[in-house]
């Protein structure tokens, strides 16, 4: 399918990413080693009554303004986006974020919670969760999400594509299927390994730094957060990662703003990330570092969102 035009979003795709020095890369590039456990200044933690129990979940804005709904990945937590949501909601925006059911000071919220209960957290409880979410803000919102939660948004987009304004896809799986096949040096063992023992891997190679090196500032919380996550959701999302459906020509289709956001060294190849975006008719940005431009890049992120959001609201 073909890349889409420049003209698309009214912004030069030249301009997304790292590729220019502005105030937001000096930012970036200033950033040091960050207090994780701070939360932006004015923030407000709460919680969302969602149908897998209570989710923890922080704003920051005014809720009159457009709204935007940032979900973090597997292991991941509402934190994640501590960098971002100030620029985003100094810029006009209500931004929301939350951890996912299992998942740090989200832990109690799980599938023995459902009505009927069940036993394992799968793609219905996430779903269902998060569109609890955005039904809870003025609809349409623009949604970022991270990695394993861009999987998520893609099935609630399917499901109520008018709670959408626009689609961020953060570090997301750029492939249907087993997505772990594509990821660089252990793609080829990853057939191997369970839920179980996946979501072990995971886990010890996040919290020895194996999976990406990160500041002590930054490994602090994410050790410290590793307390609450329950095990059981990280080897549920272990399996349902290597069970990607391939949503690509419902979103190629979609009249909807979409951006495809990367790190130059992410988990995955670069070029798996391109194709996505061409796959989907999105933009793509790749940003310095890792995983986590949310954490590494925020400021640059930010910007580019910005550029975004004011195309979608034009439209």
């Amino acid at each position: 399918m073909p890349e889409p035009d420049q003209e698309d979003c009214g912004v030069n795709l030249d301009e997304f990413g790292s590729a220019r020095v502005d105030a937001a890369a000096r930012l970036d590039a200033e950033l040091g080693d960050v207090d994780w456990f701070v939360p932006p200044p004015g923030a407000v933690h709460c919680s969302i009554d969602v149908p897998s129990g209570q989710l923890a979940a922080m704003a920051l804005g005014d809720p009159g303004d457009p709204g935007v709904v940032l979900v973090p990945g597997a292991t991941g937590s509402k934190e994640d986006f501590s960098l971002m949501m100030p620029d985003l909601a100094n810029a006009g925006y209500f931004t929301l974020s939350y951890d996912l059911a299992g998942q740090y000071q989200s832990a109690a919220a799980g599938p023995e919670r459902l009505v009927p209960p069940r036993k394992h957290y799968d793609y219905r409880l996430f779903v269902d969760d998060f569109l609890a979410v955005l039904e809870t803000a003025t609809a349409p919102v623009h949604v970022v999400a991270y990695s394993f939660a861009g999987i998520i948004a893609q099935l609630a987009y399917v499901e109520r594509p008018e709670l959408f304004r626009s689609l961020t896809l953060l570090s997301c799986p750029p492939e249907p299927g087993h997505s772990f096949r594509g990821v660089s040096r252990i793609g080829r063992f990853s057939t191997w390994v369970n839920g179980r023992a996946g979501a072990a891997l995971l886990i010890w190679g996040i919290r020895s730094g194996r999976v990406a090196h990160v500041p002590a500032g930054r490994q602090r919380f994410v050790d410290y957060r590793f307390r609450f996550t329950r095990r059981e959701s990280v080897r549920d999302i272990y399996t349902l990662m290597q069970n990607v459906p391939d949503l690509r020509q419902r979103l190629a289709e979609a009249p909807l703003t979409k951006f495809v956001a990367v790190g130059e060294h992410d988990l995955w190849p670069l070029q798996l990330h391109r194709l996505f975006a061409q796959s989907i008719r999105a933009r793509i940005g790749v940003y310095r570092g890792g995983h986590s431009p949310c954490e590494t890049s925020p400021h640059e992120l930010s910007r580019d969102l910005l550029a975004l959001y004011a195309k979608a609201e034009e439209g």
